[in-house]
This record gives structure tokens, sequence and C-alpha cells, in this order.
């Protein structure tokens, strides 16, 4: 699995956007989330992928000052009431630990996460162990992370080797008591 594999994976996370409307007030762009009805400065974003709803479909760009967002050579400037989503930032630690497993490990921990109905985005902590281990040659541990996606909740501990081979185990347990437990191996 190569890095764009890795890429499209996180793209299909459900929960992966925070999706709100836009509109100028007093020469200040406003963003307000649809979910929460808060409403926050667009240039809290600013240098940021954002996405625009413009022609029945979702166009990718970077927002600049006073509303204006490039998609590669093409430039447009917001409207009043245009649709927009903003990607959600990963837990940095969560983000660390996804780099460094295994691509099966990683596969397999998010397809199961998203079996259960949960996003990597759902994440409201982790502890990375890993983190930790960075120059030691024999890594052992455990990794903790919660994820809550406003019906359940997740706990997934990570129990890692590192040494002699690669042995990643998810355990998951959710709040109504079901569990599941993945394991993976790799011989060096």
């Amino acid at each position: 699995m190569n890095r764009q594999q890795r890429t499209k994976l996180y793209e299909f996370q459900t929960r992966a956007f925070i999706e709100g409307n836009v509109e100028s007030i007093n020469d200040q762009w406003v963003f307000f989330d649809v979910e929460t009805d808060e409403a926050s400065l667009l240039d809290e974003f600013l240098h940021q992928e954002m996405e625009v709803f413009r022609f029945n479909r979702w166009k990718k760009g970077i927002l600049f000052e006073n509303g204006k967002i490039s998609f590669g050579d093409e430039i447009i400037f917001l409207k009043n009431q245009d649709q927009v989503r903003i990607r959600k930032p990963l837990i940095y630690s969560l983000d660390k630990l996804l780099e460094e497993i295994s691509d099966d490990a990683f596969y397999h921990f998010i397809s199961n996460l998203n079996t259960l109905k949960f996003s990597i985005f759902d994440c409201l902590y982790c502890y990375n162990q890993l983190e930790f281990l960075e120059n030691q040659e024999r890594k052992n541990g455990v990794n903790f992370m919660i994820f809550d996606n406003q019906e359940e909740i997740c706990n997934v501990q990570h129990h890692f080797s590192y040494f002699e081979g690669k042995s990643d185990r998810f355990e998951f347990t959710l709040n109504n008591g079901k569990r599941l437990v993945i394991e993976k191996y790799l011989k060096k």
C-alpha cells in the first residue's frame, strides 16, 4: 500500500469535514457550522484546503484572504450562502501512530473501525506509546484511542511488539459490550 492508497482511505472516512455556509459580515467572512450553528471567522482556515459546492459538485481548493479560493490555475471568490466544507484535522498522536504502523495493520485497523461505524475523525483521545520508543530497537507497548460517533463510544487498545517481527493487535470495545479483536503479525 503506497501513500496514495492510504490517502484514499483518509478521504473516504465519514465525518471528515466540518460543513457549513459562509456569509460576508462587516467585510469579514464568517463560517456557520451547520451541525452546531456556531459561527467563526473564516480567517481561521486561511491557507488550508477547503471545498466549495458549485455546479452540483464539490470543488477542492486553498483558501486565501478576502474569500478567494485557488483551484490550481483557477481562482474564484466566495459568495454569500456558499456551501463549504473544511477537512477536520486528525489528532496529532493518532496521525503519527497511523504513520508508524505497517500498511497491512493500517488497512485492517481502518476497515474494522469503519465496519463498527466509526471514522478516524471521531477520535477524541489517542495515547501513542510508539512516539516515546522512537530510538529503541525493541518496541513493545500499548496505545490507547477513544472514538465517539455521536451514537456509541469505542475504546481501542493497540498492543504492539516490534523486534524480530511486527505484531499488531487491536482490541475494539464498544460501550454496548460488543468486542472485536484483530491481530497482524509480519516476520522480518
